[in-house]
């Protein structure tokens, strides 16, 4: 009990005291008397106020940031969801533009060959029995496409579809080793059949071409195009397929085998056109994209090559055409003689002839 009395004693004493000084400060303010005191006491107390100010501030701001942290984390929360919706728009933009690209460079490639297409997205691999390789894409009966139709992209062949719904279908690609079609070397018209490997054709998809005339040559870099079916179901004609990258030739065997990588990447199916009406006219070798630089140089090399071959050739027939003239007017001075044909070699005289018209002008 003494020491709470005492305790509210100094308290009581302490307000006493600052009720006084407040009191002396209001009525007399800077007196000559008590001016210096109340000079000396402010600067005690501001002193004071300062030193407590810098120890109290990290525990005001502490309090402060404890009061503000419900709200700081809203906050925080409302700006990362934000941030991800703006992400994801962005995405978004760039895979509308990377589609975008894709499906003009699909329509520019059916303008050149004259193909009437319905604009499809892939949405999956799927299995569909007989298949390994095979997707769906979103555009169905509903849509005008029917199976036996030819399925591309911008870049060349992909297949033909095997099933179709309302509004979905199921297209076998290219790669199926179920999967086979004809297909024809460019700028000729050498024809043979393309199928697919599966899995053995490793990460490039490559497919394999088996020429029908062993006696062509195949070249590495040669392109492939589609040769087209009857009423161009299930392939229509000049549908780029790929490039020759290697060429196997068996002992005894009556075709060339040739490995070639498609031009379609089939590791990344998006946009893609289903065929709904094949051109008038076979588009040839008009829809293959233009032959890149080394190949054209390479070609260009073989042209002049086969060019000065051609004007050696000129220039040796032209060398031996005057000692073939003059063998001929000698062959028809004699009577009786006839000219050979040019498969022929020239006919000797017989020694005794030439002894008996010796002995004559002797």
């Amino acid at each position: 009990m003494r020491d709470t009395r005492r305790a509210r004693l100094a308290v009581g004493l302490l307000l006493a005291a600052a009720l006084v000084l407040i009191t002396v400060d209001h009525r007399v303010g800077s007196g000559p008397v008590l001016g210096p005191v109340h000079d000396m006491a402010s600067g005690i107390f501001s002193k004071a106020e300062q030193v407590s100010a810098t120890v109290t501030k990290p525990v005001r701001d502490f309090v402060g940031m404890l009061r503000a942290a419900p709200e700081a984390e809203r906050t925080i929360a409302a700006l990362r969801k934000e941030n991800a919706k703006l992400r994801t728009e962005v995405a978004s933009l760039q895979l509308d533009g990377t589609r975008a690209a894709k499906l003009d460079r699909m329509l520019g490639l059916a303008g050149l060959g004259r193909y009437r297409v319905v604009p499809a997205q892939v949405l999956a691999r799927r299995d569909f029995p007989g298949f390994e390789d095979a997707v769906e894409i979103d555009a169905g009966a509903n849509d005008g496409v029917r199976p036996d139709m030819t399925v591309l992209t911008g870049d060349g062949l992909v297949g033909r579809v095997v099933r179709a719904a309302a509004d979905s279908a199921t297209v076998a690609l290219l790669t199926d080793p179920a999967i086979s079609a004809g297909a024809r070397l460019e700028g000729g018209n050498q024809i043979g059949v393309v199928s697919g490997l599966g899995e053995a054709g490793g990460g490039e998809n490559l497919i394999k071409f088996r020429l029908l005339d062993s006696t062509v040559p195949l070249p590495p870099g040669g392109r492939i195009v589609s040769f087209g079916s009857q009423r161009s179901k299930p392939y229509v004609p000049g549908v780029p397929i790929g490039v020759i990258q290697r060429v196997e030739s068996l002992p005894g065997d009556l075709t060339k085998i040739a490995y070639a990588k498609p031009f379609t990447d089939f590791s990344s199916l998006d946009v893609v056109g289903v065929v709904v009406q094949a051109p008038k006219r076979d588009p040839r070798d008009s829809v293959l994209p233009p032959v890149p630089q080394q190949a054209k140089q390479a070609r260009e090399r073989a042209d002049k090559r086969a060019g000065r071959d051609d004007e050696a050739a000129d220039e040796s027939r032209a060398q031996a055409e005057p000692w073939a003239q003059m063998e001929e007017g000698r062959a028809g001075a004699a009577p009786g003689n006839r000219r050979p044909r040019a498969h022929e070699a020239p006919r000797r005289r017989p020694a005794a002839a030439g002894a008996a018209r010796s002995d004559g002008r002797n």
